[in-house]
């Protein structure tokens, strides 16, 4: 049987406020390496090695590349669901339909239920959740009891999707 794909989506963290955060923080510091390694000015009164000014500078820029290449990728089709976060998870991990109890869409407050975006698990045994942005994900009930729950931002197209294959 042919596994056909009926639903993909791509999420990157391209919130302002995130880049907005980087690009200041990147910038400060780029400040403070000019003014003290470049032109011999201490900044302040406690004067931070040039060194330690430099490998703060390429960790922030380290951890932005991080950012930019991250990706939620989700994928449905007729033996299940599939979801990867790149570059944290290569390969996409494959969740077969009759591995599933339950499957729908739900509003979640990712902070409040699972502390933010990312890779993320609940302390209050709301399972694992992987997640972008937004406030909207496609909840995965296992028949074991394990939770997860994909973060997306066409809800409207998972409902529909998953309408028409009748889960």
């Amino acid at each position: 049987m042919r596994d056909y794909q009926r639903f993909s989506e791509i999420q990157k963290f391209r919130q302002w406020w995130l880049w907005f955060i980087f690009a200041g923080i990147k910038g400060l510091m780029g400040f403070f390496i000019v003014t003290q390694v470049l032109f011999g000015e201490p900044f302040g009164d406690s004067v931070v090695d040039n060194a330690a000014l430099l490998i703060g500078f390429l960790f922030m820029l380290i951890l932005s590349l991080l950012f930019f290449t991250m990706k939620l990728e989700t994928r449905i089709s007729d033996n299940g669901i599939a979801v990867r976060f790149y570059p944290f998870q290569l390969k996409f991990r494959n969740y077969r339909w009759e591995d599933l109890e339950e499957v729908y869409l739900r509003e979640y407050s990712p902070i409040a239920e699972y502390g933010g975006w990312g890779i993320r698990y609940s302390l209050v045994g709301k399972g694992k959740a992987l997640n972008v942005s937004g406030r909207m994900g496609l909840q995965l009930v296992f028949k074991d009891g394990r939770r997860l729950l994909i973060g997306t931002s066409k809800p409207e197209d998972i409902m529909q999707v998953l309408s028409v294959m009748g889960r």
